[in-house]
């Protein structure tokens, strides 16, 4: 990765972090200076999406081709993925205890899909560490990853809508039926800006560890076949 890339990357993961904190924003009923969460909560759950995408697309070109590269991209990108699901979690924690009162309400759809989402790509880490061969390994890995992918698009887009709930866009929400009524409707031109930056370096930034994941895993497979031998 070229050296401007990772100066952008940092300027404007940077600049969102200050924008998003200190620029003054217009009041949004409901949740007033909280809505600063939407600047990384948001694009951290998108991005987790993109990865988890990118996974199922290796994963098939891995069992097509049998090429370990594509094992190995797919890999990293799930491993990425479940990194910034997770804080995608986190931060969703964080707004719920100001919000709800509390860090984790079992009743709540958006909580639990995401929650079950995490343990299913966190499982996927525990079958591939637990498989020695490298075919194998990189075979099952790929179906797992294509099976485990068809529930991204359940867990995120249709159950949290579909069930009652008090994240924004459930299926009792009067004020934001169909969700995301915050991006949609209630920004102003200042918080647009800070939040598709946002959304921009957040990619940015996935590309760059994705890239360097990918890297230092070919190091390591050559390193334990140069051992091998």
């Amino acid at each position: 990765m070229k050296a401007y890339y990772k100066i952008l990357v940092f300027f404007i993961i940077s600049s969102v972090c200050v924008a998003g904190l200190l620029v003054p924003i217009d009041f949004i009923p409901g949740l007033g200076e909280r809505a600063r969460n939407l600047f990384f909560h948001v694009p951290m759950s998108w991005v987790a999406s993109v990865a988890f995408l990118m996974s199922m697309v290796f994963s098939i070109r891995y069992l097509i081709s049998k090429n370990i590269d594509f094992d190995i991209k797919a890999h990293c990108a799930a491993e990425i993925g479940l990194v910034f699901c997770i804080l995608g979690y986190v931060t969703g924690t964080i707004w719920a205890r100001v919000d709800w009162g509390t860090f984790f309400k079992i009743d709540e759809p958006r909580m639990m899909s995401i929650l079950l989402l995490m343990l299913i790509y966190a499982a996927y880490l525990i079958l591939r560490s637990s498989i020695d061969e490298e075919e194998k390994k990189a075979r099952l890995s790929a179906v797992y990853l294509i099976i485990a992918f068809l529930t991204v698009p359940f867990f995120i887009f249709i159950m949290p809508r579909v069930f009652p709930g008090l994240h924004p866009g459930s299926a009792d929400d009067t004020q934001s039926p169909g969700g995301g009524p915050v991006v949609k409707n209630e920004m102003n031109t200042t918080m647009r800006i800070i939040f598709y930056t946002s959304s921009i370096g957040f990619v940015m930034l996935y590309v760059w560890i994705y890239n360097l994941r990918v890297r230092i895993e070919k190091l390591s497979i050559k390193k334990l076949r140069s051992v091998a031998i």
